[in-house]
């Protein structure tokens, strides 16, 4: 096939600038790829190399913002990187499975990386970060490991052929004003939906990606959706109304359940 004509246009589609409802479009679908992403590249600065990129494969969290978590260890090339530029570049890749990669979705963060160094930083990180990855919790407390949250400050979109935007990190990362009260019980939430609706997190999963099978594990949950994990495999489950508490958040989960099984949607 000649993807040349696609590819001219979606060099002519490469700008900062689109109509209001495409540019919500593109920050709604950079949110959903970082949210979903279970690694990325992560690309520094190198030290002591005249800044040359420098690229590596990370293990990657998010916060309820939807910014990205990291557990780095000091002894690494990128962490040492960091110590004297902060600034990175993180790509998600949602491309996996697609017969031609290119036509799929991938997004180019760039922002700042910095260590979490209070106990109340470091907490709600840990936990959000070691619930994706809990192959993790063997060298997360180890004296070299520590937590970074990267600030973003814009994106780089490409969403499959002549889709592409640029894209400020503003309009990507989600307001969590009001939805304290979420972020205090999401962890029993998760608990009491992996020790008591197995069933149910096992139809979200075969409403979101059928033949998922079974097994598949609540990990996290926020006031845009909850994320499912299985052997590696990560699913995102968006709710159709922000949740900014638990009650909100059930009223979600319950209604997810009756449509996965074919009983509507309310």
């Amino acid at each position: 096939m000649d993807r040349r004509p696609a590819l001219a246009a979606e060099r002519r589609r490469d700008r900062s600038v689109t109509a209001p409802d495409e540019k919500a479009e593109a920050a709604a679908l950079c949110r959903r790829l970082v949210r979903a992403a279970g690694t990325a590249a992560l690309a520094t600065a190198e030290k002591d190399r005249d800044a040359w990129p420098y690229a590596s494969l990370v293990l990657v969290a998010t916060d309820h913002a939807a910014r990205p978590l990291l557990l780095l260890s000091d002894l690494a090339d990128h962490t040492k990187n960091l110590a004297q530029d902060g600034r990175v570049s993180l790509l998600f890749d949602g491309t996996a499975g697609l017969a031609d990669p290119l036509a799929g979705a991938r997004a180019a963060l760039q922002g700042r990386a910095r260590k979490l160094e209070t106990d109340a930083e470091v907490a709600p990180a840990r936990r959000r970060f070691l619930a994706r990855h809990a192959g993790a919790e063997g060298y997360a407390d180890f004296g070299d490991f520590s937590f970074y949250r990267v600030a973003p400050e814009r994106f780089h979109l490409v969403a499959g052929f002549g889709r592409i935007h640029r894209i400020d990190a503003n309009t990507v990362l989600f307001d969590t004003a009001g939805t304290e009260v979420l972020a205090e019980r999401e962890q029993d939430i998760v608990e009491h939906m992996n020790e008591d609706h197995a069933d149910a997190i096992d139809l979200y999963a075969e409403k979101a990606a059928p033949g998922a099978g079974a097994g598949w594990r609540m990990i996290g949950i926020d006031p845009e959706g909850a994320d499912l994990s299985r052997d590696g495999r990560f699913l995102r489950i968006p709710f159709a109304k922000i949740a900014a508490d638990s009650q909100t958040a059930r009223v979600e989960l319950v209604r997810l359940a009756k449509q996965a099984r074919g009983q509507g949607s309310t």
